[in-house]
């Protein structure tokens, strides 16, 4: 069976009503053996980092303030003491970005604060999980220059690590090609499935295989054909169906692939492969 690595996934409704256990038993049966949990805000990052402390061997966590979170004066001290917590779980900062589709008026302040969470990644050298919507220009120019700080940062390396994920891609094949250059990855959900998604499945055929990602952004954007559904991170062996036959990689080869950059993006050691066994 192959093996799956949901890179961006919401876990607080899951854990609220009390059925998370049964949904990473669900993940686990499809082949899904590890999954970024997102924070977001104060709440969504406590229990990213509770839930990856108490399952490290299935979850590790992103924490970080979201766009939505611009309005209120964020607590910089308190996230930096949570990000630094647990180097073994938490290993990036996210959910972060900009969503000018929504709140067009808040865009200065949710620049702000974008502005900050890239500085405090920098500044723990760890990488960023990205969302933009709307807002391509702005987001690319805060990328490029954390981008180019953070090759500085890694200067005396021969290789510098991946800044980070641009999470849930749904833009044109310009934007990919930025992000490749700035060195980050790219991360498809669910929506790669839609039956409007021909352009975007366009885009991902483009794409260098040693820099794709799968994700669910559960509990959203269930793909074809379980819309409608509550999305689970089961649900990334799906995606992966859908990015194999768009790309024309075979579903374990992809799988293999997307799992390792996984690893390589968060830091996780990479995964053993063991030829002969299912």
């Amino acid at each position: 069976m192959p093996v799956w690595f949901d890179t961006h996934a919401h876990l607080d409704a899951f854990a609220a009503d009390g059925t998370l256990d049964a949904v990473l038993a669900r993940a686990a049966a499809a082949g899904v053996t590890r999954i970024c949990a997102m924070g977001g805000s104060p709440a969504a990052n406590a229990l990213a980092a509770r839930l990856a402390a108490e399952r490290p061997e299935t979850l590790v966590a992103a924490v970080g303030l979201d766009r939505d979170q611009s309005a209120t004066p964020p607590d910089l001290p308190a996230l930096r003491d949570l990000a630094t917590s647990s180097p073994a779980t938490i290993r990036a900062i996210g959910e972060i970005g900009l969503d000018y589709y929504y709140d067009p008026d808040g865009a200065p302040a949710q620049r702000a604060l974008f502005t900050k969470m890239l500085e405090l990644a920098l500044d723990l050298r760890i990488p960023v999980c990205v969302h933009t919507r709307d807002a391509d220009a702005d987001t690319l120019a805060a990328l490029r220059e954390f981008s180019n700080d953070w090759k500085k940062s890694f200067q005396s390396l021969e290789n510098f690590p991946p800044p980070g994920i641009l999470h849930c891609y749904t833009r044109g094949p310009g934007m990919a090609e930025e992000l490749l250059d700035l060195g980050f990855y790219i991360s498809f959900s669910g929506i790669l499935s839609f039956n409007n998604a021909a352009p975007l499945r366009e885009v991902a055929s483009r794409l260098p295989l040693d820099r794709l990602l799968v994700e669910t952004d559960s509990p959203y954007l269930a793909p074809k054909p379980y819309r409608g559904k509550v999305c689970e991170p089961m649900y990334t062996a799906r995606t992966g169906e859908v990015l194999s036959e768009c790309t024309g990689i075979p579903l374990d080869t992809l799988a293999a692939a997307t799992t390792a950059n996984a690893h390589r993006v968060f830091g996780l050691p990479q995964p053993c492969t063991t030829k002969g066994k299912p």
